[in-house]
């Protein structure tokens, strides 16, 4: 999650020139979002599986299992999962010659992908978990394209590793692109803006100076992908700071585009059982030779995996509005308009929030804290250019 120190200043538009946008790139009218308490329909926390590392991707065998391990991806699970799955399962083909079946263990993202990739190669998969959508943790996330977010720190995860990561980021933007337009919106494209006092490169990089957890940055390594952003002039939007910039993104609308994964993987011929495992020597159980872990922050356990960092991560999510389909970093705060609900997260400690916090219990103080603080911004807003 970005967010800037001093962003949030009582500032106006300055009276500076520039070049005003050409008709084609205006800013459409912003439906403001009703930002009130009593709108937070639900507050959710995940914990995202930090490696400093990276994500764990190795083949062990476990008595007289092939096990490929995929899990680890921090913030980007949702980002790399396509990636990252095709790599696992790749490895799973090579553990054992001939494997006709696999076992996939956990059902959030990277299960699922894991199931799926395995499915589109010819194999038949059976998931097992204890739980599924909507339970699982990935059911919590932002739902941005995020594909380097507290993926790895700088100062221990391998030299290889970038080429490794703009592998799974490339692999999965491109599987993306097929749930474009599909019913529901399970994936699509909608429009970020950063809002600051600041120059908004002097602001990122005052960010980033101040990271004291030192998360390895790659976005530079797929910049290609995404269009540039591009800072809007004053008098061009509404907000009432000094800068604003404009991105667009991928936004995956978690309710829909889980679902639209659990469908394709049914309908393949995949099967769900329940099951839970407390440790490694449990999966001699299974009748598949050949297992994907795909646990998240659960492998922290089942594998007795310590090095794996919770890094806590909080939504108030707000009753969803039609237009409000657009997202916003101010300040301390991101907010992101999705089908299914408006999110808002606070983070005071910038990128440090939340880090080795495993508690995974509500906050309602924080919550509305990060609500009032979007309102505290519309209340200072012009009215919606037209």
């Amino acid at each position: 999650m970005l967010t800037l120190a001093g962003c949030a200043r009582r500032a106006r538009l300055p009276a500076a020139s520039a070049a005003p946008l050409p008709f084609y790139d205006a800013v459409p009218p912003l439906t403001p979002i009703r930002a009130h308490e009593d709108r937070i329909f639900r507050i959710t926390v995940c914990l995202r599986p930090f490696r400093a590392v990276g994500p764990r991707l190795d083949v062990e065998r476990v008595g007289d299992k092939f096990v490929v391990h995929n899990y680890g991806h921090g913030g980007s699970g949702w980002s790399l999962s396509w990636g990252s799955s095709t790599i696992a399962v790749r490895k799973a083909l090579s553990a054992a010659n001939g494997v006709r079946e696999i076992a996939v263990i956990g059902c959030g993202a990277l299960g699922l992908t894991s199931a799926i990739v395995a499915q589109r190669a010819g194999i038949r998969v059976t998931i097992y978990a204890k739980e599924r959508f909507p339970e699982v943790r990935s059911a919590r996330a932002t739902g941005s394209w995020t594909p380097d977010s507290r993926i790895a720190l700088t100062a221990k995860a391998a030299p290889e590793f970038a080429g490794l990561w703009e592998e799974m980021a490339r692999t999965s933007f491109a599987t993306y692109q097929s749930y474009l337009g599909m019913a529901g919106n399970p994936v699509e494209w909608t429009d970020r803006y950063l809002l600051s006092d600041d120059p908004p490169d002097e602001a990122i990089a005052k960010h980033r100076e101040q990271d004291p957890i030192g998360f390895a940055r790659y976005e530079s390594r797929i910049r290609d992908l995404t269009p540039r952003p591009q800072d809007l002039p004053p008098g061009a939007h509404p907000f009432p700071t000094r800068h604003a910039r404009r991105t667009s993104s991928l936004t995956f609308n978690v309710a829909a585009y889980s679902r639209q994964l659990m469908t394709d993987f049914l309908l393949a011929g995949g099967k769900i059982e329940v099951a839970d495992f407390h440790a490694p020597s449990e999966l001699h159980t299974l009748p598949q030779n050949v297992v994907i872990n795909a646990t998240g922050y659960g492998a922290r356990d089942l594998w007795g995996d310590q090095s794996i960092t919770p890094v806590r991560g909080q939504i108030a999510w707000l009753i969803p509005q039609p237009g409000v389909d657009y997202g916003l970093f101010y300040g301390n705060l991101s907010v992101l308009g999705r089908r299914d609900g408006i999110v808002v997260q606070p983070a005071l400690q910038g990128e440090a929030s939340g880090w080795n916090d495993a508690n995974e219990q509500p906050d309602r103080q924080e919550a509305v804290m990060g609500v009032r603080l979007l309102a505290e911004l519309y209340s200072r807003m012009r009215a919606p250019v037209t």
